[in-house]
């Protein structure tokens, strides 16, 4: 089942109240998406976004008692600008972005994001891949520079030249269309043993590859606060170094301009309650940014 992630901490940040305009970037599994809408109240409005329309499906069953107005939109946070304007909002008070994927994409997607399943190597937010970058694509077409280079910037994995390697003699040989396929080549190229599986980091970094999480990330930043109204806020729950240090370094260089202000200087990280009960939540941080 599917557990939000710094759920008390981020409601007791937002500090939200009944009329607030809340942008839930990342529906994912609608914990944070009911929790907030159990605070708004009928002159509040909710907009929440997601690719993947299994989970907007989800949602909108679980936010089918809120009393203010719920918007559920099928697209990328980055086009929240566009969004907004076509929905005729055009300023919110609030907004928050989970960058973690929710249990269901690990474990029910079919979409090859979990290296213990064998799926087919999409890795794609959206859960229509047709003409969108797909992970199979970037391994069996891409460089074996450019997948070192990926592999080791968005995974930090130090085996990457000799995944990258073995991805390209594998390929040669036939396709690679499966992520149990693509978990064999990363095991003969990366023998390292311990609490993580070696294909870990190459997993996640095709996948930041595929849905340039990244950019969006920065993207979304930037469109988020030029629709916050002074005195909002905006949160972020992370789950890698490279995501935290594009927040950290965004709400630092919004501060030093005279923008407004962090809610705290280190990140809020999960309790030990929430560990022993929750151990995905172990490399969550939460920075919140309260505009001026």
């Amino acid at each position: 089942m599917h557990r939000s992630v710094l759920l008390q901490e981020l409601i007791a940040g937002l500090s939200l109240a009944p009329e607030d305009i809340v942008l839930d970037g990342t529906v994912n599994g609608g914990g944070h998406a009911e929790a907030v809408t159990n605070v708004l109240g009928p002159k509040g409005i909710f907009i929440g976004f997601d690719l993947d329309q299994s989970a907007l499906d989800r949602a909108a069953k679980r936010l089918t008692g809120a009393t203010c107005r719920v918007h559920l939109v099928k697209s990328n946070f980055r086009n929240l600008d566009t969004i907004l304007s076509q929905l005729e909002i055009p300023k919110i008070t609030k907004a928050y972005f989970d960058l973690g994927l929710s249990t269901d994409e690990l474990e029910d997607s079919g979409r090859g994001f979990s290296f213990q399943k064998d799926e087919p190597l999409l890795m794609t937010f959206n859960n229509n891949p047709r003409g969108i970058l797909t992970a199979k694509e970037i391994v069996n077409e891409w460089a074996e520079d450019s997948l070192a280079d990926i592999i080791f910037g968005y995974g930090q994995e130090p085996a990457a030249r000799r995944i990258a390697k073995a991805i390209v003699a594998r390929r040669a040989q036939a396709p690679i269309a499966t992520t149990k396929e693509l978990v064999a080549v990363i095991e003969s190229a990366n023998r390292r043993r311990g609490k993580i599986h070696p294909a870990t980091k190459t997993f996640q970094a095709l996948r930041i590859a595929v849905n340039d999480e990244l950019g969006a990330l920065k993207e979304v930043l930037v469109k988020g606060y030029e629709v916050l109204e002074p005195k909002g806020r905006i949160a972020v729950i992370s789950f890698h170094s490279s995501e935290d240090r594009i927040v950290k370094d965004t709400f630092r260089s919004w501060k030093e301009e005279g923008r407004g202000a962090s809610l705290s200087k280190k990140p809020i990280i999960p309790s030990e309650a929430e560990l022993k009960e929750n151990p995905r939540s172990r490399s969550s941080k939460l920075r919140i940014f309260v505009k001026s």
